[in-house]
């Protein structure tokens, strides 16, 4: 049985990895110093016996006694709202917490895997985004703490890979959604539901025409767990090519919720993507992936999982 590190598994796509790679029978090592993750999100794997927790700020040194086998770095940050807050943190994550997985990784022979973004695009010139194209990035914008610090992430893990000989794989994840995102989050998805569902209006930014793609969880972790698998080492997108327009995103969960909040307009936060859609090309025919859920139907769990939130 291979031990796994997920570094960020308290967050909403760290927590769901670990109960995926448990069910394929890895023993999970979830590290987390939960400045955004939460500790409710591995609640119920504390008595499973393949998983463990280790309260830990990557961007410190790391020490494990364990093989490992595998080491998945998801910690990080990601949204606005955070890592506006905390771009300090943010960029230690994507550099000296990259630093430290990759050296940790080297030392166990363990086979690594970096959770990367779209954000490294930033407001693209070009749709949809191929893996090829460097991106328009504001180095020293108020986003520029995580795109900045993702890329960097991903220089230093193709260094890695190309020095050491570590076999390293880089997930490009673009908006994802489902159950475990923060009510306060401060991105679409649940700022959308929870305002639907509390009769508060709906705020789109702009005129509404910017545009996203939206990729339930389960989704994403299949395609995360082809990618740890593979023999591939050049970046990789993962996400779903549906593009909507965020007005369009806006009228869907008023109907899904049934509620009868207005929408809203508030000016454009800068530097704010105007469209955001993978070209999964490369993960189709090397992966064989291609997301499944369609966007109602993971938008009702995730309703139904705000519903029962306090």
């Amino acid at each position: 049985m291979d031990n796994v590190l997920v570094t960020g598994g308290a967050g909403f796509i760290g927590s769901h990895l670990c109960d995926f790679l448990i069910g394929k029978g890895f023993r999970a090592i979830c590290m987390d110093n939960l400045i955004t993750g939460n500790a409710d999100n591995i609640k119920h794997l504390e008595k499973n016996r393949n998983f463990r927790f280790i309260n830990h700020d990557i961007s410190k040194h790391i020490k494990i006694d364990d093989d490992l086998g595998f080491v998945l770095h998801f910690a990080s940050p990601a949204s606005p709202e955070d890592y506006q807050k905390i771009p300090i943190q943010t960029l230690k994550a994507g550099s000296l917490g990259t630093h430290n997985t990759l050296g940790l990784a080297l030392a166990k022979k363990a086979k690594y895997l970096l959770a990367s973004t779209s954000e490294v695009y930033g407001d693209p010139l070009v749709n949809p985004q191929p893996e090829s194209y460097w991106g328009n990035v504001n180095p020293v914008g108020v986003r520029g703490c995580y795109d900045e610090s993702k890329r960097f992430a991903e220089a230093l893990t193709m260094a890695y890979h190309r020095i050491h000989k570590l076999d390293t794989k880089i997930a490009r994840i673009f908006n994802t959604y489902g159950p475990r995102m923060r009510k306060n989050d401060g991105r679409v998805v649940p700022n959308f539901i929870n305002q639907a569902l509390s009769g508060n209006p709906i705020t789109v930014y702009g005129d509404g025409n910017q545009t996203r793609s939206f990729c339930y969880v389960d989704d994403l972790i299949e395609g995360v767990y082809k990618l740890m698998l593979s023999s591939l080492n050049e970046p990789v997108n993962l996400g779903n090519p549906h593009e909507h327009t965020i007005l369009e995103f806006a009228e869907l969960i008023k109907k899904l919720t049934m509620s009868k909040s207005r929408i809203a307009f508030k000016k454009l936060p800068i530097d704010d993507p105007r469209v955001r859609c993978p070209d999964i090309s490369l993960a189709k025919s090397k992966l064989k992936w291609e997301p499944r859920t369609r966007l109602s139907d993971g938008l009702a769990k995730t309703i139904d999982f705000f519903k029962h939130q306090g």
